[in-house]
């Protein structure tokens, strides 16, 4: 099939290579020159597994191309999908400018029928304004459609290749069957392709996140519960997700979330509710316990150091909001970061991908007039980040994390202590290595 794919972030760049990858020609399209100079010449913008190798494959082969003109793109192909950005706004609704504008674009390009997919994660109501734009400058047939997405971050090719289900949003008998055939080589294994009302599939991404998002703030209520009445969280964690109806997925503690998603979507559905007089009292408190989350840590830190940390020096594992992807956006690592300095400490972090993303945040809190100076330094690795620390503080579950040469650890740190954010270590084990060690949710 011919496809053009509007806008190359992780969901259009990801879903435009997979498409690719089962035989559709498919345009990737991006306003951004820069971006689209870099993908033809096989430079991939983003960290995610898997994702450069196919992007370089299907380019070889001619099946994938990229383009700055829209109008073009959409000419050119039967299904577009709108994969551009929907940012949180100032009140907490999604931003649909970008949406509007590359509509307005598509119109200009429609040359027969086309069916518009809204690939980006939209509010209810989005496709049916994408579709009174349209209308308001082609007289061409066309429908508008939903399929949201349920990538996940650093798995975001498997998602795609083997979701756990497809959901189209689709009030027409010709762009169903079309969607059905497009996506056919991804449910061969079974998992279901549901076909519901377009309103319905808007909404169905945000209530999938918002759940999602609740057992994380569930299990660090829990944890931090733990931590004052002597009970250990990954106790806890095996004895409820071995309930079938619970499951085991998302029920591991923390820092607090972060990412393009969940903050997001959270803040985006809450404002839908509001607008529609439909109070969400369990996706509000999702939304509170996160912000308190995201201070535990700090807070523990001040409490070991009695609230003074002049002259204190930590090394920080971990930029990004969580392991196999370098982004940064609501990484409970910067409330961290900030939290500590603000406190006088100073900090040597590392991160196996985000260290990119990271000046770019550094350059923003420069910018805001929070200038900390070489308090906020990088380091190579991991090991070089330690020399010198008083404290290490982990904040992403990388792998590389998981098995470090503890001795080697001890050789170089000032004081063996560690604040493991992300439960990497056991605790009795550390202790026994000579560590001072603190996680989250276990016994003190």
């Amino acid at each position: 099939m011919k496809v053009a794919v509007i806008g190359t972030g992780y969901v259009g760049l990801v879903a435009g290579a997979c498409l690719a990858e089962t035989g559709n020609d498919v345009i990737c399209v991006d306003i951004v020159e820069k971006r689209i100079e870099n993908l033809k010449a096989g430079i991939v913008p983003i960290y995610e597994p898997g994702l450069e190798a196919i992007v370089h494959r299907n380019s070889k082969k001619g099946r994938l191309t990229f383009s700055m003109d829209t109008a073009d793109a959409v000419s050119r192909s039967t299904i577009v999908f709108l994969a551009v950005p929907t940012p949180q706004s100032s009140s907490g609704a999604a931003n649909l400018q970008y949406v509007f504008d590359a509509s307005k674009q598509i119109a200009a390009g429609i040359n027969g029928y086309k069916i518009i997919v809204d690939k980006s994660t939209v509010p209810v109501g989005t496709a049916s304004r994408v579709r009174e734009i349209i209308s308001g400058l082609t007289d061409q047939d066309f429908d508008v459609i939903s399929v949201p997405e349920f990538l996940k971050e650093g798995n975001a090719v498997d998602d795609f290749m083997k979701p756990d289900r497809v959901i189209i949003g689709c009030d027409t008998t010709r762009a169903e069957e079309i969607m059905r055939d497009l996506y056919a080589p991804f449910v061969r294994t079974g998992h279901p392709m549901i076909v519901m009302r377009v309103e319905s599939a808007e909404l169905t991404k945000y209530a999938a996140n918002a759940i999602l998002a609740t057992k994380i703030s569930f299990m660090n209520d829990l944890a931090r519960l733990c931590e004052k009445v002597g009970a250990d969280i990954n106790d806890v964690r095996f004895g409820i997700g071995s309930d079938k109806r619970i499951g085991s997925s998302f029920l591991f503690p923390g820092i607090g979330f972060g990412g393009s998603c969940f903050p997001k979507d959270l803040e985006a559905l809450n404002h839908t509710a509001i607008a529609h007089k439909s109070e969400m009292p369990v996706v509000q408190a999702t939304i509170a316990a996160n912000s308190l989350q995201k201070q535990f840590m700090p807070d523990k830190i001040l409490a070991r150091f009695n609230g003074n940390l002049d002259g204190v020096k930590f090394a920080l594992w971990g930029l990004s909001f969580k392991a196999e992807t370098d982004d940064m956006r609501d990484s409970p690592a910067l409330a961290l970061i900030e939290k500590l300095l603000t406190a006088g400490a100073s900090i040597t972090a590392y991160d196996p991908e985000a260290m990119d993303g990271a000046q770019m945040y550094y350059n923003e809190l420069l910018y805001a007039g929070k200038y900390y100076g070489d308090r906020l330094v990088h380091a190579e690795d991991c090991y070089s980040a330690l020399e010198g620390c008083d404290a290490l503080v982990v904040a992403t579950e990388w792998n590389e994390f998981r098995r470090p040469d503890f001795e080697r650890m001890k050789s170089i740190m000032r004081q063996p202590i560690i604040f493991d954010g992300r439960n990497l270590f056991r605790a009795d084990k550390m202790r026994n290595l000579g560590f001072e060690y603190q996680g989250v949710g276990q016994p003190l």
